[in-house]
């Protein structure tokens, strides 16, 4: 189990308009941040559990933030019509398209998913995966 996932951004504002669109269809919800001593942050988390939490922070280096090549937040969907919502809201709020949301058999058996960059050029993928739903 991940406790939290973090990735960098300049414009947290952008930044939250973005996550916010993709992450409300997903039911994470965006809460307060008390700092720590460190940059401003943004923070989402379930409504039934603390952890794990999403993180978008100005870098603590106060470099500027750079997308990790290779690197990818990916989003668990109830269903293949909540990653559609949340990939459409993500353009919408900024996003830009990696992969239209659809089946990836490649994946597995009842993978569906969809793949975008944020407005700082963070991958994001939304998958719901029909193998692990009850």
């Amino acid at each position: 189990m991940f406790s939290h996932v973090t990735v960098g951004a300049q414009d947290l504002e952008r930044a939250g308009r973005f996550y916010d669109a993709i992450l409300l269809p997903l039911g994470l919800t965006r809460r307060a941040v008390t700092p720590d001593g460190g940059p401003p942050a943004l923070c989402w988390v379930t409504a039934t559990a603390p952890l794990p939490r999403f993180y978008v922070y100005l870098p603590r280096n106060g470099e500027p933030s750079t997308a990790g090549n290779g690197c990818m937040v990916a989003f668990l969907a109830a269903s293949e019509a909540a990653v559609a919502a949340a990939y459409t809201a993500g353009l919408a709020a900024g996003g830009t398209d990696e992969g239209a949301p659809g089946p990836r058999p490649h994946y597995g058996a009842g993978y569906f998913g969809a793949y975008l960059r944020d407005p700082e050029g963070n991958k994001v993928h939304i998958v719901h995966r029909a193998d692990l739903q009850p």
